[in-house]
């Protein structure tokens, strides 16, 4: 199985103001393309050549760099397309806003500590909603890497390279992430992979 670039859900100008048409241009068609394009490169003849993208991400991890940071940021930005919808944010299904507000002290706490996560996670990488063991619990990773290594399953992540959001926010990665949490994020996507989390 070979990565292929998944067409974005939405039209490419659908996420503005909070995310411009020029940032998904730059961030879809190239960044993700470039990690797609490199990873089939890095996957031929490999032993994990014909795997899935989760087992390729698990197995690659502190053994083949290369292909795990191209196989890890292809599985991200899969999943960061579709944690993103047009009027996003706003209300939290019931089930998972009951899960949020019983396990991570209530919605405006959970939010405040994921932006909190983007914005200490130094450098390029990622803030996390994981669950693990059961529970949910907010991540940060850098570069590439996200749950799925650490023994978790992702069910909402931010991505907080420049790439993200230097066009539109410049050095102002608070801003974007707080937009990125208030008004882009598909919460039935969310949902939907909650209840698909297998840790």
């Amino acid at each position: 199985m070979t990565f292929s670039l998944p067409e974005l859900p939405y039209a490419y100008d659908a996420l503005q103001p909070y995310m411009s048409k020029e940032t998904l241009e730059f961030h879809h068609d190239k960044h993700h393309k470039a990690y797609v394009d490199t990873g089939n490169t890095l996957l031929q003849g490999s032993e994990l050549e014909g795997k899935s993208v989760e087992e390729i991400v698990k197995a690659s991890y502190g053994k083949n760099q290369p292909l795990f940071n191209n196989a890890g940021q292809h599985y991200n930005h899969i999943h960061f397309w579709q944690w993103m919808k047009p009027n996003g944010g706003g209300a939290i299904p019931g089930s998972l806003e009951k899960k949020i507000g019983d396990e991570l002290g209530g919605v405006e706490k959970f939010k405040n500590d994921f932006i909190e996560a983007g914005k200490t996670q130094f450098g390029s990488g990622w803030a996390w909603l994981a669950v693990k063991n059961g529970k949910l619990e907010i991540m940060k990773t850098p570069n590439g890497e996200n749950p799925l290594v650490h023994g978790a399953s992702p069910i909402l992540g931010v991505d907080v390279w420049e790439h993200s959001y230097y066009i539109d926010y410049r050095n102002r990665r608070p801003d974007y992430l707080k937009a990125f949490i208030d008004n882009l994020v598909n919460w039935e996507h969310v949902e939907k992979m909650l209840s698909e989390a297998k840790v």
